[in-house]
């Protein structure tokens, strides 16, 4: 069975609303569009283009697809060329025409559709899409969480673990890593089971 992988840039309040760009997702009002342009990082961008060089499919939400397929067929660097060779799976309850090359709607079972691209793909990622990733993680739809929590808070905007998400225990895979920005790259893995609990003021 193939991998699963979850890429999110994220403040330290947890919020991945639109890092990109000012436009990218102004749902909500959000004012802070853009918000890891002024972090630009080294190793940021080494670990994103060694994750999108090892993938052999990508899978994303409605909003994220459209953005990517605005651009990218248009740009030819290492990055482009992978993004537009792997196929493109998209998540959506609506049906948009679809006009990156190699992309497919999946269907309303979306926990059959990822096992099934599981099946089909050694490594699958996601980039963004924080709708779409707040279903997987709700299902344990993923094998790998990768986050680069970048060194602002914001107060506000769409969140990766909002309140009522399901209650998960993860597992740390390699040490963090940290950029010169003060960015921290922290890769999980879910150990499928939920979070223990203790009493600390409990002697012995």
């Amino acid at each position: 069975m193939g991998r699963l992988h979850i890429d999110l840039f994220v403040t330290l309040d947890g919020v991945a609303q639109a890092p990109g760009g000012p436009e990218e997702d102004t749902s909500g009002g959000f004012p802070f569009g853009g918000w890891q342009a002024p972090l630009p990082d080294d190793m940021v961008g080494r670990e994103v283009t060694a994750g999108i060089e090892g993938m052999d499919a990508l899978l994303l939400g409605r909003r994220t697809y459209d953005i990517f397929a605005a651009y990218w067929p248009q740009h030819a660097d290492t990055i482009g060329r992978r993004l537009n060779a792997v196929p493109k799976y998209v998540a959506s309850r609506g049906t948009p025409e679809l006009t990156w090359d190699r992309s497919t709607l999946l269907g309303p079972d979306l926990a059959a559709e990822v096992r099934a691209l599981r099946d089909r793909h050694e490594s699958t990622h996601v980039i963004g899409s924080v709708d779409l990733v707040q279903t997987l993680l709700a299902e344990r739809l993923f094998d790998v969480l990768t986050l680069w929590v970048h060194p602002i808070v914001l107060g506000q905007g769409k969140k990766v673990f909002p309140d009522g998400v399901r209650a998960s225990g993860l597992r740390l895979l390699e040490p963090p890593a940290v950029g010169s920005h003060g960015v921290v790259q922290l890769r999980y893995a879910p150990t499928g089971e939920d979070p223990a609990t203790g009493d600390m003021t409990v002697d012995g």
